[in-house]
């Protein structure tokens, strides 16, 4: 630990949660997590929260190692929780040996947060084809280039023969971003309360179901 109290006091005295949060009826909530995942994805981007879609990912290399970082959420249906990424990067690279991962939003304005566990696959081709031509032309030269997380010299120079590319042949997607599911085993909703402190509704698979429990805070 810091040997400076001061810090540790003032992060102590920080403000945490606005002093309206929502109310989480648990015994209201239905039979499908994903269907709670929309539900609360849909309040959050009706209350203005800032980049709702904004996403913590956890993946683990074959030794073990985890790695996180932020990304966006690109879908939600029935079955799964989208996201998209190179398979050449280092997220694609763990979940090639090790196709689980962790997810987390926050939503601070609301007091919410969900967190998901589940297996990973890729998705259609189609379907990663057309994530990719929906980027601005720069944000696909530098998925084109390759090189994501590796260190670089000339920046300009490595960068320069994609932005022709994707100049010569707009509809080129490679085969190298791949739009992934995460299929969800377990799904944990936190709500933020000042009465309760917090309460925590978990998902479950069971076979084709799932069973749910609230947890202690």
């Amino acid at each position: 630990m810091g040997h400076d109290q001061n810090l540790r006091d003032r992060l102590r005295a920080l403000p945490v949660f606005p002093n309206e949060l929502p109310r989480f009826d648990t015994d209201a909530a239905p039979a499908e997590p994903l269907a709670l995942f929309v539900e609360w994805l849909e309040s959050a981007i009706a209350a203005g929260v800032l980049q709702p879609h904004a996403m913590s990912i956890a993946t683990s290399s074959a030794a073990g190692v985890p790695s996180n970082r932020t990304l966006l959420l690109k879908d939600v249906d029935d079955t799964a929780v989208w996201f998209a990424s190179l398979s050449t990067g280092p997220k694609g690279t763990d979940l090639a040996v090790n196709p689980i991962a962790a997810l987390v939003l926050f939503w601070r304005e609301q007091g919410r947060q969900i967190r998901i566990v589940g297996r990973v696959e890729p998705g259609p081709r189609e379907v990663s084809a057309k994530d990719f031509l929906q980027r601005g032309a720069p944000a696909r030269a530098r998925a084109i280039a390759g090189r994501q997380s590796e260190p670089v010299e000339d920046f300009a120079a490595h960068l320069a023969p994609a932005l022709a590319l994707v100049e010569a042949e707009p509809d080129f997607a490679p085969e190298s971003w791949v739009a992934y599911r995460v299929i969800p085993d377990s799904v944990e909703f936190w709500q933020a309360e000042r009465e309760r402190d917090q309460v925590r509704l978990r998902y479950r698979r069971d076979g084709d179901g799932w069973t749910t429990d609230i947890l202690w805070p």
